[in-house]
């Protein structure tokens, strides 16, 4: 697959030169200079300015050489020592579900939070703030426990929840989003009782000797409930979801962003939001294709934006949450969830292969890229049996079909995704926000060792993105390049230092690799004559500071197509003076929550940490 990305790559960049070669002739609109530039380009590494015009780069090199390019219009930006990488593009991701997050109660544990507990989980919900999205609704919402996390190491039950309020429904969601816990009134409003039967692909957890529900929805048992509150929602609480979710995206310098499983309501609302003007950077979304493959009619199905806006292909979910322990594996995982037998090792969305095959045929005959929600290594060889199937019948052709997480997949399996130019999209995040818990309770020392096997796939020269899956995690870039480079788990222990991979790829993953996995690899994802004027400012270089600091670097600014979409306020002191990023995550979540007061959707009053300098969160 690499060899094929370098062919592709090249021909690019001769193809944008020739393309753009008489642009250089003009001035310039703007110059950047006075600080290190990480181009992302082998043939030319570094840089000292950079020259735009119309949103394009024009010209990048010696700052001499680049200057001749002023005219008396020409803005000249000094970088004051600021580091300007390619934008950073989101490998996958969830834009729109950060806005549904950040109206919940905030749920984290540390460092995102501080919910270690039930009875601290209990207090958190009793104090959650009413808005216009929990009163549209009439829930009670809180969004991201982690029972890995909890001192009781286990969900809580509809009679904990019960202790919340027996009046007013509560639901809140697992850190993974695959798994959730409702209160009885909830239970009695979605009609789930002793006589209800699990749905496909789901679990409703009974009480121990019981089969009275215990609060506990898995996989498909709580998306169906979720779903029938999402569409509650007005055309204004989801646009200003989508604006808050935007402005998190925006202070970890994403230029482009993705939807990575959009239902027919969020199309419309990110389409009503292009078409308002509102999306100040590029956002792709893949098109959930059990519920709404009929928009893949839509004029927004293309490879080229309209407005910040195109729809990329379709999204396929074939299992779970190996934290949450549905993902579905071929061996038993390690510590079993209670009531489950020794032999547990999840579940399949789709129990039948044919179901999948028929689907991925599907795709592949109208020519929709595929992404593949596959984290057990049982859905991996479900989805490379599928690819495999549809190939043979439409023979092997540029559809960049995705593995996303492909957390568990086996050296074997890695092998098929090279054979089969299946790229993968890791979740090496895991390595730090879980790596503790699949070591000790998931899958065990040695499965654990290899998650999101970064370093196998570069043993076979693939390419692959990395990515948050916000709001799984927070978006935030250089917690994601850390943990591809470093893998060390929150005791400070290395996970899998085979698998460890330099900065430099760290950064391809989020740049280069990750537009080529978007199509998009002419247009972005270098700092190369022709392609958009998109932009990264970190603090300092990434490339120069110890790697096991990546994760304190921060953002201070963003530009998308040569226009400045965010500054970090106080940028010059926070450049001078590191700091842990977004780790507090009340400063995070005050922040966007002012976003989202600025929209209309919280009502509430703008902190002091703006002045301070903290990025958002959800």
């Amino acid at each position: 697959m690499k060899a094929l990305f370098s062919l592709v790559a090249a021909a690019s960049a001769l193809t944008c030169s020739a393309s753009h070669a008489g642009a250089t002739a003009a001035m310039a609109d703007t110059i950047y200079l006075g600080g290190d530039i990480v181009t992302i380009n082998e043939l030319q590494p570094e840089a000292q300015a950079v020259a735009v015009s119309k949103g394009r780069i024009v010209k990048v090199g010696f700052q001499d050489e680049v200057l001749k390019l002023k005219g008396p219009k020409t803005a000249i930006v000094d970088l004051k020592g600021q580091t300007m990488l390619p934008g950073f593009i989101d490998g996958h991701g969830h834009i729109y579900n950060v806005g549904f997050q950040a109206a919940s109660a905030n749920l984290l544990p540390a460092p995102d939070g501080d919910v270690n507990d039930i009875p601290r989980l209990l207090k958190t919900l009793r104090e959650a703030k009413a808005n216009p999205v929990t009163d549209k609704l009439g829930f009670i919402i809180g969004f991201g426990y982690d029972d890995s996390q909890l001192a009781e190491q286990r969900h809580p039950t509809r009679d904990e929840l019960d202790q919340v309020s027996k009046d007013v429904p509560v639901f809140v969601i697992h850190q993974s989003g695959h798994l959730g816990a409702v209160n009885s009134k909830a239970l009695a409003l979605f009609n789930i009782n002793k006589d209800s039967k699990n749905p496909p692909g789901g679990t409703i957890r009974h009480r121990e000797g019981s089969t009275e529900p215990n609060g506990v929805l898995e996989e498909n048992a709580m998306f169906g409930p979720l779903f029938k509150l999402m569409v509650k929602l007005g055309d204004g609480e989801n646009q200003a979801m989508v604006k808050a979710g935007q402005d998190l995206y925006l202070k970890f310098g994403y230029t482009t962003a993705q939807e990575g499983r959009a239902t027919a309501g969020a199309l419309k609302t990110f389409v009503q939001s292009a078409n308002k003007g509102d999306l100040k950077i590029d956002v792709v979304s893949y098109a959930d294709m059990a519920t709404s493959e009929a928009d893949m009619n839509s004029p927004w199905v293309s490879r080229q934006y309209k407005n910040h806006y195109r729809i990329g292909g379709v999204k396929l979910v074939l299992d779970g949450s190996p934290q949450g322990k549905t993902a579905w594996l071929t061996q038993p995982y390690f510590k079993v969830p209670d009531g489950q037998p020794a032999s547990y090792a999840g579940y399949p969305t789709f129990k039948e292969d044919a179901t999948l095959d028929a689907m991925v045929e599907r795709a592949f005959s109208k020519g929709w890229q595929v992404l593949a929600h596959v984290n057990g290594d049982a859905s991996i060889d479900q989805y490379i049996g599928a690819v495999r199937k549809a190939e043979a019948k439409f023979g092997l052709s540029d559809r960049r079909a995705v593995a996303i997480h492909a957390q568990t997949a086996r050296l074997d399996q890695v092998q098929a995704f090279h054979d089969l130019a299946i790229m993968p999209s890791f979740f090496p995040m895991h390595t730090f926000y879980w790596g503790d818990w699949h070591r000790d309770s998931v899958l065990g020392n040695e499965r654990a060792q290899n998650i999101s096997p970064t370093g196998w796939a570069l043993e076979r020269g693939m390419i692959f993105t990395s990515h948050h899956d916000a709001p799984v995690a927070l978006p935030n870039s250089l917690r994601v390049l850390s943990a591809t480079v470093n893998r060390t788990t929150r005791t400070g222990k290395v996970l899998g230092p085979d698998q460890r991979v330099s900065p430099l790829t760290g950064l391809k993953a989020l740049t280069l690799w990750a537009a080529y996995q978007y199509f998009e690899e002419k247009d972005k994802g270098s700092i190369e004559v022709g392609k958009l004027a998109d932009f990264t400012l970190l603090n300092k270089n990434p490339l120069k500071v110890p790697r096991e600091t990546l994760a304190d670097l921060i953002v201070t600014g963003a530009i998308k197509e040569g226009k400045q979409v965010y500054t970090l306020p106080s940028a010059t002191q926070a450049s001078a003076e590191p700091r842990k990023g977004c780790a507090d995550s009340d400063a995070c979540l005050a922040s966007l929550a002012r976003s989202l007061t600025l929209a209309g959707l919280v009502h509430g009053h703008a902190d002091e940490d703006e002045a301070t300098g903290e990025g958002a969160a959800h």
